[in-house]
């Protein structure tokens, strides 16, 4: 029967023929040779896959151990609740057998139950209890601590429903892995319409019921490392909204105020982040860094208490040798009293015998003494001389110093002064060479003034040439005025000659028109009508011009 019920709470197939060749029969009964054990791990546990439910497994062992084990004292927690201290021992315990729950672990699982409950933590209460539990044993049993947490020993005050509330939120934490639960507003993908739902955050998933007594599921959020959450702005009258991104599908939610819409950002961001890290959740990690740590205090005690025995078995040894030197020293001393007795009989035949040395001795002492005080005396007087070379010698090497300090100034004002002098010689030079400059400049200045001089009294002697030449051009200018009005007189008085005798003639002869004879040359034209020159006129007088010219110049 347990065999079977093992098989289908584990999801198991069972196998009754393997169970029968197991547990064959034969002389000395069915169980006798083949334990239960074996069976057990071979048929049963080795089998197993992990997909079965972990809560009902642990139901069915608490069915078979709690009856025998559980106290018959009356307790301020439930069946149930004893159930679940029981599965969260089960948690908590070390990896050995018979199975406890050490006073570290006690201490964390109270803490957890008292802050569920709302209330302060004892901890002066737990330091003297757990100095009253470590004078007896290492730890607690299951049963044990069923009853410390059943006694209300840590839980003065609280009533049995608080008790229990607590009780379960540690259970659905350490053993469920519930890292947060609470009811929130979900949008719909189809209807869009928002619904009441409880939501419940487990390390890869995140389940929403219709209500908490987690009966009826609607469905899940399957979490990995590529899910992000953010948060919305109010919208459509909804207030703290976020928004859970997965793969596939994208889930609007509302809570019910802004400290719940953070905490649950932040829880879902978390759990997110050790997805990604692959990290297992907090309270299993914590309890793996708690086992660790007591594993290396109970190795760093170990191997504190094997030194301690290596330094105590040490210290026997030094006491045994200690005794044998103590033995050995007694008889030494016995050894050197009998010596000291023949010691001091050859002291006294000696002493007899030394005081003539002795007064020996005295004597060469007494002239020593004399020959070192004439020495120490003549010693004095040197060590005085050598006081006298060595001031003298420092004197001496500070004139030496002066001397070479006095010879390095030398030398520096003498670069100086051919420094100063080579500067000198270099400005003389230049000055000289801006001299023999300026001098061939004004050399050059004379010249070019001379030259300028000339050019001007060549200039002013063509100048007067040019105003006798003008003067001479004015005095024919005029000339010629006077010759044009006496030639204009003369061809107006013709003109008026020439009308009177055309009218004349056309007076007495009628329409008779004379012939004249016309002038070879083209006539000139001007402004006032006919020139009074012709052109070869004109060209001869140019002529005359050109010649007076060139016999002025």
């Amino acid at each position: 029967v347990l065999s079977h019920n093992l098989c289908t709470v584990l999801n198991v197939p069972h196998d009754p023929v393997a169970l029968e060749e197991h547990f064959r029969d034969d002389d000395e009964g069915p169980v006798s040779n083949q334990g239960y054990m074996p069976y057990l791990n071979k048929f049963i546990l080795e089998k197993v896959q992990g997909n079965f439910d972990k809560v009902e497994f642990n139901r069915m062992c608490w069915t078979l151990c709690a009856k025998k084990n559980l106290s018959k004292n009356p307790l301020l927690i439930s069946d149930e609740d004893a159930f679940k201290v029981w599965v969260i021992f089960n948690f908590l315990s070390e990896d050995k057998y018979p199975l406890i729950i050490v006073p570290e672990e006690i201490e964390y699982l109270l803490k957890k139950i008292t802050e569920a409950m709302g209330a302060g933590w004892q901890q002066e209460q737990f330091d003297h209890y757990k100095i009253a539990l470590n004078t007896s044993r290492e730890g607690l049993s299951a049963w044990e601590l069923i009853d410390l947490i059943g006694s209300g020993q840590f839980s003065k005050g609280m009533d049995r429903q608080t008790v229990s509330m607590a009780i379960n939120e540690v259970f659905n934490e350490l053993i469920l892995d519930v890292l947060k639960q609470g009811y929130m507003l979900k949008k719909g993908h189809k209807r869009k319409n928002w619904m009441e739902r409880w939501f419940v955050l487990k390390p890869n998933i995140i389940s929403y019921y219709v209500s908490e007594d987690l009966k009826d599921k609607k469905g899940d959020i399957i979490l990995d490392g590529n899910c992000c959450v953010e948060a919305l702005p109010d919208k459509d009258g909804k207030k703290c909204l976020f928004l859970i991104k997965c793969l596939d599908k994208t889930f609007e939610i509302s809570a019910s105020d802004k400290k719940k819409k953070q905490e649950w950002i932040q829880a879902i961001q978390t759990t997110v982040n050790l997805l990604r890290a692959g990290s297992p959740p907090p309270h299993k990690e914590a309890r793996q860094k708690r086992k660790e740590l007591r594993q290396k205090l109970l190795a760093e005690q170990e191997e504190l208490e094997r030194q301690m025995k290596e330094l105590q078995a040490a210290n026997e040894n030094k006491q045994k040798e200690l005794e044998t030197v103590r033995k050995q020293l007694e008889a030494a001393a016995a050894r050197a009293a009998e010596e000291e007795k023949k010691r001091l009989q050859t002291q006294v035949e000696l002493q007899d015998r030394f005081s003539l040395e002795l007064e020996r001795e005295k004597m060469v002492r007494q002239k020593m003494e004399e020959q070192v005080a004439q020495k120490s005396s003549e010693l004095e007087q040197y060590l005085q001389r050598v006081r006298e070379l060595e001031e003298m010698y420092k004197q001496l090497q500070e004139a030496l110093e002066d001397e070479k300090q006095a010879r390095q100034d030398e030398e520096t004002v003498r670069k100086l002064q051919a420094r100063l002098l080579e500067e000198e010689t270099a400005k003389r030079a230049e000055l000289e060479k801006w001299h023999l400059q300026q001098q061939q400049t004004i050399q050059m200045t004379e010249a070019e003034k001379q030259e300028l001089e000339n050019q001007r009294m060549m200039k002013e002697q063509a100048l007067q040439v040019a105003m006798e030449q003008l003067k001479q051009l004015e005095l024919e200018r005029k000339e010629a005025l006077e010759q044009y009005e006496e030639v204009k007189k003369k061809l107006e008085t013709a003109a008026n000659n020439t009308k009177s005798w055309k009218d004349k003639v056309a007076h007495h002869e009628g329409l008779i028109r004379l012939i004249e004879p016309g002038s070879k040359n083209p006539h000139l034209i001007t402004n006032w009508g006919p020139a009074a020159f012709t052109e070869a006129e004109l060209e001869e007088r140019q002529r005359s011009w050109k010649g007076k010219k060139a016999t002025s110049e």
